[in-house]
């Protein structure tokens, strides 16, 4: 159960906000919360850090910015020393930018926006990579395959429009051309008619999940008029489970961006079997992700003290060993937040024929 109430002297606490109920990612949100979790569980059976036992204070943000402010607020009221988490980036820049106002620090475990805040800020580090060098990876992908007729089904965020700028420049500089289908007013049957009108050869998903994302694989999956399309999902839809439950045989060949290695190191590889135990399932890498944030701040607390100040200070002298590879945070001219700068990005797709395998199409980079 999450915890409820302040630590006490013989604990220190730690605020993590997740997407718990919907309209949040719930899925993303279980397995962030799985490995946030597992690391903390783990920290404690060997002693805590400092003789003092780590404890999360655990907040729903439900892909609500406002409600992750609130909770930042609160948290920072209850005497957390750091907040942990978050998966959705529009959500994770709202509590970024109150932590920044309050003097709190934050390390985002999932979210990509490139700037979390609006200047640069001591107070945030990040773990996965600016959306920006995962989607032009992605284009390059797309790219090197030989597509140059993309379409993207696109919903209104900015987090969406952000992807669709990267995509466009990146791919326009290729000698590609991108056409961007707001899904505002088309259902997905409309969508096959526009990509018909298109001449599209790639179709991208930058919708939500599961819905509009399932029905418009769905449709055009079963439109013989684009039986030769390929689809897409830089955002990592196809990671998580519930993707090959509700599509079936549908959900396999659709290259996604994960932030991860190929292969685990024997650290991942444990924490990946741990994981996979708790969560009855393969974890995702958002999973291994909410574990690496908790090996960090338990590293900057054991060197560096519980003071919110000391923490933020912290962030480019960190050095850990995480489930993905070695973690130091850098500044970046994209960024405005310290930033891991060598997580891991491989492109990876549903292996037809057993959907419930993941393979690797295209090298981690």
């Amino acid at each position: 159960m999450a915890s409820t109430d302040p630590g006490s002297e013989e604990t220190t606490t730690i605020g993590a906000l997740v997407p718990l109920t919907r309209p949040g990612w719930v899925e993303a949100g279980r397995h962030l919360l799985a490995g946030l979790q597992l690391a903390v569980s783990e920290i404690n059976s060997a002693g805590g850090v400092g003789g003092k036992a780590l404890e999360l204070l655990v907040r729903d943000t439900a892909a609500d910015p406002q409600k992750a402010v609130a909770a930042v607020d609160e948290l920072a009221r209850l005497g957390v020393v750091a907040i942990a988490g978050e998966y959705h980036s529009v959500v994770a820049r709202a509590a970024a930018v109150r932590a920044d106002e309050l003097g709190l620090p934050f390390l985002c475990s999932s979210a990509v926006l490139d700037r979390l805040t609006d200047q640069a800020t001591k107070w945030v580090a990040r773990l996965a990579p600016p959306q920006s060098r995962g989607w032009q990876t992605y284009a390059d992908f797309l790219s090197r395959a030989g597509h140059d007729r993309i379409a993207v089904a696109s919903q209104q965020s900015v987090y969406w429009a952000s992807g669709v700028h990267i995509l466009r420049d990146h791919l326009e500089a290729n000698g590609a051309t991108l056409s961007d289908i707001s899904m505002s007013s088309l259902d997905p049957s409309m969508l096959c008619d526009q990509l018909i009108h298109h001449r599209a050869t790639v179709l991208l998903l930058l919708v939500g999940q599961p819905e509009p994302a399932i029905s418009i694989v769905k449709s055009v999956r079963n439109d013989g008029r684009l039986s030769t399309i390929k689809i897409g999902a830089p955002a990592g839809q196809p990671e998580f489970a519930e993707w090959a439950t509700l599509l079936g045989e549908d959900s396999a060949a659709i290259p996604f961006l994960r932030y991860r290695p190929g292969h685990l190191d024997p650290l991942g590889s444990r924490v990946e079997r741990a994981l996979r135990e708790k969560l009855g399932e393969a974890p995702s890498f958002v999973a291994l992700e909410g574990y690496d944030t908790i090996v960090v701040l338990a590293q900057a607390i054991r060197s560096y003290g519980t003071d919110r100040n000391s923490i933020a200070e912290s962030w480019p002298r960190i050095e850990v060993a995480g489930t993905r590879g070695h973690i130091q945070f850098f500044r970046t001219p994209a960024t405005t937040v310290w930033q891991w700068t060598g997580v891991p990005i491989q492109i990876a797709e549903r292996t037809p024929g057993n959907p419930a395998q993941i393979r690797g199409v295209d090298d981690a980079r």
